[in-house]
């Protein structure tokens, strides 16, 4: 796992220290993600945002890659990106009309409002990318009621 926050505290400390400004720019992050309340966390595959994460992404298949996996604070609101060449489970996930979008950005992820569908897993809303899925979470609740996961 890797994770994108930087301490705060860190930087400050190189700064009053003396530290090099290599340091102090990477600290950057860490404030930035202060400020907007979001925390970005890369996986290397599936098992590891299951071991690792606060975060249940249960329409992730068995095979992803290269999970980004971005959180609000409170862990209500996320959103997740990942390689993958499988399918998504028809026991978690149905294809229907998109009626939300997501609230935190994911960099490269693709334009939501270009898709017309999407998939209801649960409480998570996912669409396909070039290489595998990108999901968001809370969906509508149109879409959470019409998903195989929403008991």
């Amino acid at each position: 796992m890797t994770s994108h926050r930087s301490s705060p505290l860190l930087l400050a400390l190189a700064v009053a220290a003396g530290g090099s400004l290599t340091l102090a720019l990477a600290g950057c992050t860490g404030i930035q993600e202060a400020f907007s309340q979001e925390v970005t966390t890369e996986f290397r595959d599936t098992a590891e945002v299951v071991a690792q994460s606060g975060t249940t992404v249960p329409w992730l298949p068995a095979d992803a890659t290269e999970i980004v996996l971005k959180t609000k604070r409170d862990g209500e609101v996320a959103a997740a990106i990942a390689r993958s060449g499988s399918a998504l489970d028809p026991a978690t996930c149905v294809e229907m009309e998109r009626q939300s979008a997501p609230t935190v950005h994911i960099d490269d992820a693709p334009d939501v409002y270009a898709k017309d569908r999407v998939f209801a897993c649960g409480a998570w809303s996912v669409i396909a990318t070039t290489d595998g899925w990108y999901g968001w979470t809370p969906n509508s609740p149109g879409e959470k009621e019409k998903s195989p996961a929403a008991s």
